[in-house]
C-alpha cells in the first residue's frame, strides 16, 4: 500500500522511534502517547485489521507483545499493561493498517479504558452462542 503511512513507517521510510525491528514487524514509540513508553507494533506487510492479517503474522505478534512487555516491565518499571487492538472505524480504528497498541499503565496515571457493563439474560446468551457455533 504505498499511501499507507504506518507501511511507510513499519518499512523505515518515515522516521520512528524505533524500539525493536526484524523481518516482519516495527515496533515504535506512538507519537500521541497515553502513558509514558506507550508503543505501537506495526507488521511490515500491509493488512488492513485483524480479519485481513495472515495467521502467522498473528500468531508472531502475540509473541512478539509478551517480548515487548517484559521489557516495558523491567525497564519503564511500570504497574501493568494494556494492549489493544482496534478494528474498524466503529472499534476506533483511526488508521486501515493493523496495529498493536502496548500500553504501560501505572498508578494513578490517569488514563482510564473500558467499557459500560451491559446486562444479559441466560436466554440471550444462549442465542448468542448458538449463532457463533451452529
Amino acid at each position: 500500500m504505498s499511501e499507507c503511512i504506518f507501511c511507510k513507517i513499519a518499512n523505515g521510510e518515515i522516521p520512528s522511534k524505533t524500539l525493536y525491528e526484524d523481518e516482519l514487524f516495527r515496533v515504535i514509540l506512538d507519537l500521541n502517547p497515553a502513558t509514558r513508553g506507550h508503543a505501537l507494533i506495526l507488521p511490515k506487510a500491509h493488512a488492513a485489521s485483524l480479519y485481513d492479517l495472515p495467521d502467522e503474522t498473528a500468531e508472531a505478534v502475540l509473541v512478539l507483545a509478551k517480548r515487548m512487555a517484559q521489557i516495558m516491565s523491567d525497564r519503564l518499571c511500570c504497574d501493568g499493561l494494556n494492549l489493544i487492538q482496534n478494528n474498524g472505524e466503529a472499534a476506533g480504528q483511526t488508521v486501515s493498517h493493523f496495529h498493536l497498541h502496548m500500553i504501560p499503565r501505572y498508578v494513578n496515571d490517569g488514563q482510564t479504558l473500558g467499557w459500560v457493563p451491559g446486562e444479559a439474560t441466560q436466554e440471550e446468551l444462549e442465542e448468542i452462542r448458538r449463532e457463533m457455533t451452529e
